[in-house]
C-alpha cells in the first residue's frame, strides 16, 4: 500500500517523495499499527492522515483545536477533489444539515471536527452507524497537562471511541512534546504498544535570533519595512500589548491586523480572512492566534515578550517558513517580560502547585535560551531530546557570526610572532610597517629589518592589516599597554594562538533574504495566484505555496510535463491552474526583456532586477548605459 501512497503523492499534491518522517508515519499506520509521530511545525503532519484516508475504505475523523486549521485544510482539500468537511461552531444551520446528509451517505471522505462535538449526544448517536478507518488526533500535545496548552475536551477522545463502540487506527500528531509529554499522550488516549515516531525537531530554513533589550517599536517597524510584502505575526503576551502595537503600527502605515480573546468572533475571522488571504501584511497577536494555522508563506515571526516556555515558543516561532523557504523568528527580550509570565502562571487558579512548579522551571529555560550565547538551535533541539546539532548550526544570530567566515589563524600567528620577537616594544604604526617589509629610519636604528617577521606579510594592503591588528586587539589576543605611547603586549589568548591551541576566525554577520519577492517573473505569478484566490475565495498558499511560485520563477517551465516536475504541482493543481501560470512564465521567456514603460525612470533596483530577470553577466553599470543608450537616444 506504500506505493500507492507514494503514487496519490505524486498525482494528487505534486510531490516525488515524502518529506523525513513522513512515509514512516504512512507506512506505520497503513499496516494498521497505532502511532504518535512528533514532527515539527511545516513538517507536513497533515499528509501523514490525509494520504491513508484516501486510502482506506470508511471515514477517517480528524480531532482539531482551532477553526481557522479545518476550513484552510478543507479548503486545500476541496482544491484537490477530495471530498471533505469540517464541523464546528462557524456553520450555519443550513450548512450543518447539509454535511451530516453527506456524512450519513457516507459522501465524505475526511471529517474535521472540535474536541467538544465528541460530547455531542446527537453526533455520538450518529457515529455509531458511521464505520470509522482512522481517528487522526491533531495537536496531541493539548491532551496532556505537562503540555503548553492542555485543554480538558481533548480527554473525551477515548470516551467517545468507547461510546460509539468502535476501535478505529489512531495517529496522534503533535510538532512539540517533551518526552513526558509523549508518556502521557500515549497514556490518555489509552493507546496499546504503539509506534512513537520522533523526527528531527530542526526548522532548518529558519533562522533564529535574540535581540535583547532593543526599543521594541522602533525595531519592530523597521523590521517591517525592511521586508515589505513578506507575511508576518508578532506575539505579544497580553491584550493591551497587542492593541498598542497594532495602533503603533497602523500609525505608521503598515497594513495590520490584531487578534485576541478579547475582539469577538466577527471581528477576528475579518483580520485573519484578511492575513489568510494576503490582503494585510502583519497579525499582531496573542497566542490565541495561530495554533493549527497553515497559512504556508509566514516569512517571519517576531516575539515582543518572552513566552510562557519553549514549546510555546517554537510552536509559534514555527509558523514561519512552513512551505520550506527562508524565514525568520527573532524573540525581543526584557528581564521584566519575567515577571509578567510569573504573574500568569501564579493568577491560574486551575493548575495545582505541582504544575505551577513545573510551569517556572519552564519559564527559566526559556530564560536561559534568551540570555545565550550559543548556538540556540542546539539549545532549542536538546531541550526536545535531540542531540544532532553540536555547537554550530550556521543559521542562529549567534551561530552566523562564524558562517562563511575567514579562518585567520596563520595571518594571526604572524602578527603575534612579531609582536614577540620585537620584545613587545613596539605600537600599531611600527608593527605594520615590520610585516610589510617597509625600511626607514626608526626601523633601520631599532633593526627591526634583521627580525624573521619582516616583509612576511608583504603582499596585505597596509588598510588591511592595520585594520586586522585592531581586530586582534578588540578580540582581546593582544592589548595595549597605557601611556602616551602604546606598545602591544600579547595575552594568554594570544599565546594560545601561537601554540595552535586555538584558531583564529573573522565573524561577519549576515542577513535573511527573500530576493525573490523581486523576482519580476515571481511577482506577475504572485498576482495571478492572488487573482485565482480571490475569485475561488480562498487563501492565496492554497492555490500554489510561495515555494512553488520561486520554483516556477527559478526552472521556468515551458509545458505540461515541466511544470509537472515543480514540487506542489499535481495533476489536479495543473488541470486548475496550470495553463494560465505556464503563460506568464512563457510570455517572459518570448521577450527579450520585460517590458519597461517610458515614464519609468532606471533605478538601481529596477536594473538589479532586470539583471537577475536575464541572467546577464556584466556590471549593473554596463547594463544601464545599454538600456539609457537603447530606450533614450
Amino acid at each position: 500500500m506504500i506505493k500507492r501512497a507514494r503514487n496519490i503523492l505524486k498525482n494528487l499534491y505534486g510531490y516525488d517523495s515524502f518529506r523525513r518522517g513522513q512515509e514512516t508515519i504512512i507506512e506505520t499506520i497503513l499496516n494498521r499499527e497505532n502511532i504518535l509521530g512528533v514532527m515539527t511545525t511545516g513538517g507536513g503532519k497533515s499528509i501523514c492522515y490525509q494520504i491513508p484516508a484516501l486510502i482506506f475504505p470508511d471515514l477517517t475523523l480528524v480531532v482539531s483545536p482551532l477553526i481557522s486549521l479545518m476550513k484552510d485544510q478543507v479548503d486545500n482539500l476541496r482544491q484537490l477533489g477530495v471530498e471533505t468537511a469540517f464541523l464546528n461552531s462557524s456553520l450555519s444551520k443550513e450548512e450543518y444539515l447539509k454535511i451530516i446528509q453527506k456524512i450519513k451517505n457516507r459522501k465524505i471522505k475526511i471529517l474535521y471536527l472540535a474536541p467538544e462535538r465528541l460530547t455531542n449526544d446527537y453526533f455520538i448517536k450518529m457515529m455509531e452507524e458511521i464505520p470509522i478507518s482512522m481517528l487522526a488526533v491533531d495537536e496531541a500535545h493539548c491532551i496532556s497537562q505537562w503540555g503548553h496548552d492542555f485543554r480538558k475536551s481533548y480527554l473525551e477522545i477515548p470516551n467517545f471511541l468507547e461510546k460509539i463502540g468502535q476501535n478505529p487506527l489512531i495517529m496522534s500528531l503533535t510538532a512539540t512534546a517533551t518526552p513526558k509529554v509523549r508518556e502521557d499522550i500515549v497514556d490518555k488516549l489509552k493507546l496499546k504498544n504503539p509506534k512513537i515516531y520522533v523526527d528531527s525537531f530542526d526548522r532548518e530554513n529558519i533562522t533564529f535570533k535574540v535581540r535583547r533589550n532593543v526599543g521594541a517599536e522602533s525595531y519592530i517597524v523597521d523590521y517591517i519595512k525592511a521586508n515589505p510584502k513578506k507575511p508576518g505575526i508578532i506575539y505579544a503576551a497580553t491584550r493591551k500589548e497587542v492593541e498598542n502595537l497594532y495602533s503603533y503600527l497602523q500609525i505608521k502605515g503598515i497594513k495590520v491586523g490584531k487578534y485576541h480573546a478579547g475582539l469577538d468572533e466577527k471581528e477576528k475571522n475579518r483580520f485573519q480572512d484578511s492575513f489568510t488571504r494576503d490582503e494585510i501584511d502583519v497579525m499582531v497577536a496573542t497566542n490565541a492566534f495561530g495554533m493549527g494555522i497553515d497559512k504556508s508563506n509566514v516569512r517571519y515571526v517576531i516575539h515582543r515578550n518572552i513566552p510562557k516556555d519553549l514549546e510555546s515558543y517554537y510552536q509559534e516561532a514555527g509558523r514561519a517558513g512552513r512551505d520550506g523557504a527562508p524565514a525568520e523568528a527573532v524573540l525581543l527580550f526584557y528581564e521584566e517580560d519575567i515577571t509578567t509570565q510569573e504573574f500568569l502562571i501564579e493568577q491560574n487558579e486551575e493548575s495545582s502547585d505541582e504544575v505551577k512548579k513545573e510551569k517556572r522551571k519552564k519559564l527559566a529555560k526559556m530564560a536561559d535560551y534568551a540570555y545565550l550565547d550559543s548556538c540556540y538551535r542546539e539549545f532549542i533541539l536538546k531541550y526536545f531530546g535531540n542531540n544532532m546539532i553540536k555547537n554550530y548550526c550556521g543559521n542562529c544570530s549567534n551561530c552566523r557570526e562564524f558562517k562563511d567566515v575567514e579562518i585567520l589563524t596563520l595571518e594571526a600567528q604572524k602578527v603575534l610572532s612579531c609582536v614577540g620577537r620585537a620584545k613587545e616594544t613596539i605600537g600599531i604604526s611600527t608593527l605594520t610597517t615590520i610585516l610589510l617589509g617597509k625600511i626607514d629610519d626608526k626601523i633601520e636604528k631599532k633593526e627591526y629589518h634583521l627580525l624573521s617577521t619582516f616583509g612576511i606579510m608583504s603582499n596585505y594592503k597596509y588598510d588591511w592589516l592595520e585594520e586586522f591588528i585592531y581586530y586582534l586587539i578588540r578580540e582581546s589576543y593582544l592589548e595595549q599597554s597605557a601611556g602616551s605611547f602604546p606598545v602591544l603586549k600579547l595575552t594568554n589568548k594570544g599565546y594560545s594562538v601561537l601554540k595552535n591551541l586555538k584558531s583564529v576566525y573573522r565573524k561577519s554577520n549576515e542577513t535573511v533574504t527573500f530576493e525573490y519577492f523581486n523576482n519580476p517573473i515571481f511577482e506577475r505569478l504572485n498576482e495571478l495566484r492572488k487573482k485565482i484566490a480571490e475569485r475561488e475565495s480562498v487563501a492565496p498558499y492554497i492555490v500554489f505555496s510561495d515555494l512553488t511560485l520561486i520554483e516556477m520563477a527559478e526552472k521556468r517551465p515551458k509545458n505540461r510535463w515541466e511544470m509537472l516536475k515543480i514540487r506542489g504541482v499535481g495533476n489536479q493543481k495543473f488541470k486548475n491552474y496550470g495553463e494560465s501560470f505556464l503563460e506568464i512564465i512563457n510570455s517572459f521567456e518570448n521577450s527579450k526583456m520585460p517590458k519597461i514603460e517610458e515614464n519609468e525612470y532606471l533605478t538601481e533596483e529596477r536594473i538589479k532586477r532586470l539583471k537577475k530577470a536575464l541572467n546577464l553577466d556584466i556590471s549593473q553599470e554596463k547594463l544601464k548605459q545599454i538600456l539609457e543608450e537603447s530606450l533614450f537616444r
